[in-house]
């Protein structure tokens, strides 16, 4: 952040900050938990989407995240700690998400993230999907996740991800959780660059800043236009898509895999 930025949201889950080029620059701001996602994060970050929907100024926006990741998806510890509340929070959770990710499509502006470290399940991957363009450092990873802890995509990220890579691939990352390297993103269409990681920041902002220099209409028509041919998809799936998270989060296979993860061990699933 450059010391001329003005600070919009200066404390708190999520960081906000205005450049004169009008750029407005979202962090993520829970580095010591990964920018994992819980509730108070997720309720920021729609509260912030909309302020820069409600800005002029903003004439596009780059989304990052603090720390060594850019976000490794749900916070699996807040939701271990939740026990048989577990279905509630994550239907809170999951329908903030949702209406983030919705809004980032939405967003006139154009929305560049910049990814660092991990971008998994339906946080990291799905803010992903919901961007625009997006830029990766050389290390950075992406990894879907979500079947591997018993639960399933969210984010519309049925929809997105398979729009961005086709079925198949679709189908090979969310059932099987591989771990995508940048270079292999790239190759698959999941992202648009691939940086040094050390010029991942100034790479991204670059690009933010051509768009923030273009015609905000157009940048806006032609962007309505394109997610539009695929919104109504997203906007549909997005209710099955909680439905089908909360379900599952009750089960004994949900609350193993979270054990798992947590105890850094291979998930024994039994079916229940």
């Amino acid at each position: 952040m450059n010391d001329a930025d003005e600070l919009l949201v200066a404390e708190g889950p999520v960081l906000l900050a205005l450049d004169d080029h009008g750029v407005a620059r979202i962090r993520l701001n829970r580095p010591q938990a990964s920018n994992g996602l819980d509730v108070e994060l997720l309720k920021a970050l729609h509260g912030i989407v909309m302020t820069c929907h409600g800005d002029p100024r903003v004439r596009a926006v780059l989304l990052t995240g603090e720390g060594k990741n850019f976000c490794a998806g749900g916070d699996v510890h807040v939701f271990a700690s939740k026990g048989a509340e577990l279905p509630h929070y994550l239907r809170m959770a999951t329908s903030y998400l949702q209406i983030a990710a919705s809004a980032l499509m939405r967003l006139n502006a154009p929305v560049v993230a910049a990814v660092q470290g991990f971008a998994a399940g339906g946080g990291g991957l799905g803010l992903v999907c919901s961007s625009d363009l997006v830029v990766a450092g050389e290390s950075a990873k992406f990894l879907a996740g979500a079947t591997r802890v018993g639960m399933a995509p969210d984010a519309g990220v049925s929809v997105t991800l398979t729009r961005l890579v086709g079925l198949r691939k679709a189908m090979e990352i969310v059932l099987t959780n591989p771990i995508i390297t940048a270079a292999q993103a790239l190759e698959i269409g999941l992202i648009n660059r691939v940086v040094p990681d050390d010029r991942l920041v100034d790479e991204a902002l670059s690009l933010a800043r051509q768009l923030a220099a273009g015609a905000p209409q157009a940048l806006a028509a032609a962007k309505r236009l394109v997610w539009n041919g695929l919104g109504l998809g997203v906007d549909a799936c997005m209710p099955e898509e909680s439905r089908a998270v909360a379900e599952l989060s009750g089960t004994a296979d949900a609350r193993e895999g979270l054990a798992a993860v947590i105890e850094r061990r291979p998930a024994r699933f039994t079916g229940g």
